[in-house]
């Protein structure tokens, strides 16, 4: 054994030189910590000295002892594997010695030694630990017991996926009947940890645990009355758990546990009672919430409301107190990384709104209403009413209402604002039982949104983003002109909460009122530019998404030479200001993409620098990816999102643009970039260069044309609908290059229509990647029917169903031409589906006469082909609205 090792005095001090100075707050010290540290571990008995102090260097100081510890930890992360045997045992030896030492920070120091050590792959090669570590609860000494529980507690929070694995012979077969015993120990804190240690094997649904789950569900219950807040916080989390996993364990005590969760969710303790919090939650997820909680209401709502109020703590937090602060500077770590969504091309539909992406992110989140980022009671009760309104509509508004009218005009402020919270809260699940009150309760908030505290003032403006889509819907004059001035002055806000709140819910009321503000649109600007002027770092990034949506909502009338004067030159400035590798480019150039997609050829002036630049962010990050992948150890990876940002903003000029963008595309690299990106491993990448280029094949084909052989091949192999947008991308520029190739499209017609095929029939594909996909069958029929006509048997079924509900344009104009010639090649191909191609044909309200005829000849056709008395037969299995439409249009 190596326990004979000693430190060399001198060598000691040198360390304990180290540990004091690692503590001083000067930065330049600390760095030269850091390479002191990186120099000692070239020599392999370092590492003991580090164990020493900690464990055996009594007479020191405990932080500097507990530091000594830690710096082990960080070594053990990152060299572990080059530790020589003897000081790995020698460690490993000190850390189960004083595992129980009499100071709970040394005790907490060396629990996280050793999970550190455990977690690098070290519980297969320290049999001796878990038997070890479960041998020591059982001391009687307390400090032995509570550092072997801090240990294990660790442990099973970092490796319980290898606990419960058959590498180490199943050991919690063993430990959770073990833990278990501890529920009912005398010391607050092991019956914490042994909790605490349980729990990490809830969500998988353990084997071990399952076996045990009602005496593990008894001893909570026993615990529920614990006077150690850390105890309640452990079984209310627990229970919420429990309630994911074995809701059937828990059924038959559902009206205790709810009384129970009724008190945690108003415990002294916040940390209790928002781990209760949770509870409603996840129930309202449970298809049993109805049943559970229907008799409950009256008694939870208040509870929920009541959890709504500021602490005082948050007040103190948000600076509550301070009402002026736009001209103080943001603090760059409070500015979270932004995400840029990248360009998905769809269909519009019957009513009439453009579709969002699949999973339905929605932008009007509780989770910022106040910028603690961080999960707390108040949040946590918002987001339960919101679910639950969504559960139970007009029954939660019965027991809100009463409630509401106290609140809302209460003369404390911080009351008032938690009742503006509710009513924002309830607004999706209460809509329709909350419309016969808002037409006193709108001009209510708009008033709100002048009061004297920002804090009353910035949650108004959340509350009435939620409740724009009535406020549309209403005679202008009355709402819509009242919210916008109030929200436009709110935007010029001297507090700068209220400035983003006011932004981001102008930019949901933009979204939902589109072209009404087109009478609006100069005061509009005029506000929008001021705030240019006015606003510090992080607001001018929501500022940019509140332009950019204005001109998403109003397009072409925003193409008037005044408008483009106000709003062009502030732009332009920061485009000019900002560096090639600053992030703040990404949401300036997804605001100049909108706002060049919507003036199109009023955005001309000043297309050549912006067109410039997106091209050399592309060339720039292709060639630092080259530079990255020759040699990773000298070249860092570069961040892609300048390229994927840079692609959508070429996207949108394209859009915009139309044949305006020729003379740009022709003398520029761009199609040899595209080709680098279309191959990129990246999806996003890819995604965003197949938008590119089914808008480039659009506005200039004379230049995609040479380059469509290389690129057909590319378009094939991405025709993966793991991928979902960038095989909906893909396969959207198929089509568009079809209707521009014509016949030629017949070589590569086999590349893809295999591939379409199959997705269109896929089970659970997205709608916008079906109707793409349709679409796109549709045009490649059109231009080679003799290639595609043989295969319609096999997908004219879902083509029809996908096609049905998406509305008149050119993209189903094409498709529905395409189908028509190919029933025409092959008629037997539609005879089975026949009644799915009549349901299609009656969704067009205008066809152009030319298709309309097409329609006419085919519908007539197979009904003389089957004759009157079968036609008749057959037509009866319609339903009568297509009956009547078809009898209308089409006299059959």
């Amino acid at each position: 054994m190596e326990c004979q090792w000693k430190p060399d005095e001198q060598g000691l001090q040198q360390i304990l030189q180290l540990l004091k100075e690692s503590q001083s707050p000067d930065t330049t010290t600390q760095r030269s910590v850091q390479q002191k540290l990186e120099q000692l571990n070239q020599f392999p008995d370092f590492n003991n000295y580090l164990i020493f102090v900690l464990t055996k260097l009594k007479s020191e100081d405990e932080p500097t002892r507990s530091l000594s510890g830690l710096i082990l930890k960080n070594n053990v992360k990152a060299h572990y594997q080059n530790f020589p045997d003897g000081v790995a045992d020698f460690i490993k030896n000190e850390c189960l010695q004083n595992i129980g030492d009499s100071s709970p920070l040394i005790r907490a120091t060396v629990g996280i030694l050793i999970t550190t050590i455990a977690s690098k792959g070290e519980l297969q090669n320290w049999p001796e630990l878990l038997p070890k570590l479960c041998l020591l609860l059982d001391s009687e000494d307390y400090n032995t017991c509570e550092g072997a529980f801090g240990a294990l507690q660790k442990i099973c929070e970092d490796s319980a996926e290898i606990l419960d694995s058959d590498m180490l012979d199943r050991p919690l077969n063993v430990m959770i009947p073990k833990f278990l015993q501890f529920f009912k120990h005398s010391s607050p804190k092991i019956r914490s940890h042994a909790i605490a240690c349980v729990n990490q094997f809830i969500i998988s649904r353990t084997q071990a645990l399952m076996l045990h789950i009602d005496p593990f569900i008894e001893n909570l219950f026993a615990l529920a009355g614990d006077e150690e807040p850390e105890v309640r916080k452990n079984v209310c989390r627990a229970l919420v758990m429990l309630l994911e996993v074995r809701m059937d364990r828990l059924l038959p005590h559902m009206h205790h546990i709810t009384e129970y969760m009724l008190q945690r969710t108003q415990d002294q303790d916040e940390n209790v009672a928002l781990e209760a919090c949770e509870f409603w939650l996840t129930l309202a997820e449970q298809p049993v919430c109805k049943d559970v909680l229907c008799g409950h209401l009256s008694k939870l709502v208040p509870v929920l409301v009541n959890g709504m109020k500021y602490s005082e703590i948050d007040i103190i937090l948000l600076k509550g107190d301070i009402e002026e602060d736009e001209a103080i500077p943001d603090n760059e770590q409070d500015i979270r990384p932004r995400f840029h969504r990248s360009r998905t091309v769809a269909q519009q539909h019957e009513s009439g709104d453009g579709i969002e992406e699949e999973d339905g992110e929605d932008e009007d989140d509780l989770d910022d209403d106040d910028g603690i980022s961080d999960w707390n009671l108040r949040k946590c009760s918002a987001a339960a009413l919101d679910v639950l309104a969504n559960v139970f509509g007009e029954d939660l508004l019965l027991h809100t209402l009463p409630l509401l009218k106290e609140l809302l005009f209460h003369p404390d402020w911080v009351v008032k604002e938690s009742g503006i919270l509710v009513l924002g809260a309830i607004a999706e699940g209460c809509m329709q039982g909350m419309i016969p009150y808002l037409p006193e309760l709108i001009p209510h908030l708009v008033q709100c949104l002048a009061d004297k505290k920002a804090l009353v003032r910035s949650i108004t403006c959340w509350t009435l983003s939620r409740y724009a889509h009535w406020v549309v819907s209403q005679p202008a004059d009355a709402y819509l002109k009242p919210l916008m001035t109030e929200l436009l002055k709110r935007i010029l806000d001297s507090n700068k909460r209220v400035q983003e709140a006011a932004c981001s819910a102008f930019a949901t009321l933009e979204e939902e009122a589109c072209t009404e503000l087109v009478p609006y649109l100069a005061y509009i600007l005029d506000t929008l530019v001021f705030a240019f002027s006015k606003y510090q770092h992080k607001n001018l990034l929501i500022l940019y998404d509140a332009i950019g949506t204005l001109a998403d909502s109003v397009g072409l009338h925003l193409n008037q030479p005044e408008y483009i004067q106000m709003l062009m030159p502030p732009l332009i400035q920061k485009w000019n200001q900002l560096k090639d590798e600053d992030k703040d480019l990404f949401p300036l150039l997804e605001c100049l993409s909108s706002v060049a997609t919507a003036l199109q050829s009023g955005f001309l002036p000043y297309c050549e620098p912006v067109y410039q630049r997106c091209v050399n962010l592309v060339q720039k990050t292709l060639a630092q990816a080259m530079l990255h992948q020759s040699q990773p150890e000298v070249y860092e990876a570069p961040d892609k999102d300048f390229m994927i940002v840079a692609l959508d903003l070429l996207s949108g000029l394209a859009e915009g643009l139309g044949g305006n963008i020729e003379q740009l595309v022709a003398r520029s690299n761009i199609l040899t970039l595209m080709y680098q990106c279309m191959q990129d491993k990246m999806p996003e990448v890819r995604q965003s260069s197949f938008a590119l280029l089914g808008d480039l094949t659009k506005a200039c084909f004379q230049h995609v044309k040479p380059c469509i052989a290389d690129f057909m091949p590319i378009l094939g192999t991405n025709l993966n609908p793991e991928l979902i947008s960038v095989c909906n991308n893909a396969t959207w520029a198929i089509g568009e290059i079809s209707i521009q190739m014509g016949v030629e499209m017949q070589p590569y017609v086999s590349m893809v229509l295999h591939q379409l095929i199959e997705i269109i029939n896929r089970l659970n594909t997205p709608k916008t990647l079906l109707e793409n996909t349709a679409i796109t069958i549709g045009r490649l029929g059109y231009v080679c029917p003799q290639e595609v006509a043989p295969m319609l048997q096999q997908f004219i079924r879902p083509w029809c169903t996908s096609l049905r509900n998406i509305r008149d344009n050119e993209e189903k104009d094409s498709a529905f031409r395409g189908i028509c010639t190919m029933i025409t090649v092959n008629p037997g191909g539609v005879v089975q589906d026949f009644i799915f191609f009549c349901d299609a044909v009656a969704s067009w309200v205008n066809p152009k006469d030319d298709l309309r005829d097409m329609f006419y000849k085919i519908l007539h056709g197979f009904k003389n082909q089957v004759g009157e008395e079968n036609w008749m037969r057959f037509s009866d299995q319609f339903p009568l609205p297509l009956k009547e439409r078809l009898a209308a249009f089409y006299g059959v």
